[in-house]
Formats: C-alpha cells, sequence, structure tokens
C-alpha cells in the first residue's frame, strides 16, 4: 500500500487501533476482526509488545488491501528498516526521527512522527510527511490542540495519547484527521474480544457524528 492510499485509509477511517501489550498473533487476529465487524479496518502493532512484527505478517495475509496495517513504536532507523523490510503500510512513532521519516518516505510509506511543539511540526512537515501524530495530546487537552493547530491549519493531525470515547469526538470537530486508540479500545491483550468489538461499535458511531453533527444511534 502507497503512502497515498495508507493517508486516505486512515483519514477516511479516522480512527487507528493500536495493540500495546500481549498481543501475539493469535490474540491480534481474534481483534482485529473484532474491529473490522465495528468498521474500524486501520491497525497499529507496536515494537514494544509480543510478538509484533510477526502479529502485523499475520493481519497482512489475513486482511490484504481490505485492512490498512502497521507498526508504531518506531523509534530509529534499524527497526524502521526492519518493519519497511516485512511489509508495513505504515510507520508511526512517539518521537521525531529525522531518519526513520526519510526511510519510510524513500519507500513511499506513510510515516506519522510523534511532535508536540509547533518547532517539531514545521521540522517533520518540511520533510514531506502527510499526518503529524501528535502525543501526547490527550493528557495536554483539547485548549493546547486548538492553540498548536491554529497557525499550523495547512497540516494533518493524528491525536494520540489518553484517548478515550469522550475526547475522540472533540479532536475531531476541532480538525484532528484521526485518533489513535490503544488502551481504551484494546486493552493490554488479555480483554474479552466482545468488550473490545462493543468499544469499536462505540467508536464508529461517535466519529460518525462527530463528522456529520447527527446525534449516534447507539448507547455505551
Amino acid at each position: 500500500m502507497d503512502s497515498q492510499t495508507a493517508y486516505e485509509t486512515v483519514a477516511r477511517s479516522g480512527l487507528m487501533a493500536g495493540m500495546r501489550g500481549a498481543f501475539a498473533s493469535e490474540v491480534a487476529l481474534p481483534v482485529t476482526e473484532a474491529l473490522l465487524e465495528a468498521d474500524i479496518n486501520v491497525f497499529e502493532f507496536t515494537m514494544n509488545s509480543e510478538g509484533a512484527l510477526d502479529a502485523m505478517r499475520a493481519a497482512k495475509r489475513a486482511y490484504g488491501d481490505s485492512a490498512c496495517v502497521g507498526m508504531g513504536t518506531v523509534l530509529d532507523v534499524e527497526t524502521a528498516r526492519r518493519v519497511l523490510d516485512a511489509g508495513a503500510d505504515f510507520i508511526v512513532s512517539p518521537a521525531f526521527n529525522p531518519g526513520v521519516v526519510q526511510a519510510a518516505l524513500a519507500a513511499d510509506v506513510l510515516v506519522a512522527p510523534g511532535v508536540i511543539t509547533p518547532t517539531e511540526c514545521v521540522d517533520a512537515w518540511a520533510l514531506g510527511v502527510k499526518l503529524l501524530k501528535i502525543f501526547p495530546i490527550g493528557s495536554l487537552g483539547l485548549d493546547y490542540f486548538k492553540a498548536i493547530r491554529g497557525p499550523l491549519n495547512h497540516m494533518n493531525f493524528m491525536c494520540n495519547g489518553g484517548m478515550d470515547d469522550q475526547n475522540v469526538p472533540l479532536f475531531l470537530k476541532n480538525g484532528a484527521v484521526a485518533c489513535g486508540m490503544a488502551g481504551w479500545l484494546t486493552g493490554d491483550g488479555t480483554w474479552p474480544v466482545e468488550k473490545i468489538r462493543q468499544r469499536g461499535r462505540l467508536l464508529r458511531e461517535l466519529v460518525t457524528s462527530a463528522r456529520t453533527g447527527v446525534p449516534r444511534s447507539i448507547t455505551a
């Protein structure tokens, strides 16, 4: 999946489901299946999780281009190359490492570097990225996001860190392209699949409501 296609998939979805913890492939595949049933099709595995590369490969084999499957917590160039060699549709990082960005761009793979200051945003955008991961914005709050986006509203932001069912709609209504969800949505790899499915359905309703202005049709 080239970088533009991956970006458009993330933007359409408005959600990136992260898996951090005990998400080996035998756990991850039922989780991704449940989220696909909830109309969430963007999945971020994380390098500091159990069997992350194998789980990502398994999800890509299972879903092909019907899902956008990538890797997060990519902190250095060596790791980025391993992830790219494994066929990631995108790379996400909590930090801005120019080498990681350049490696992904050279492979025409979507990369969302982690930024939190205006300088980081401007410097990362200047390299040619399509999506900035503003992190940990949930902890800093909506006012910080609105302030930083004011002069930088030509940039595309994905909001990550401390995201839940309460703040996701607010960030989307105030200009976020998407929100990255891990703990609140998928837990640590020990949650029942049905709980994840229910939360996925709730989030999909919340995203649709935030984008259309039509009140959601289900209850939590």
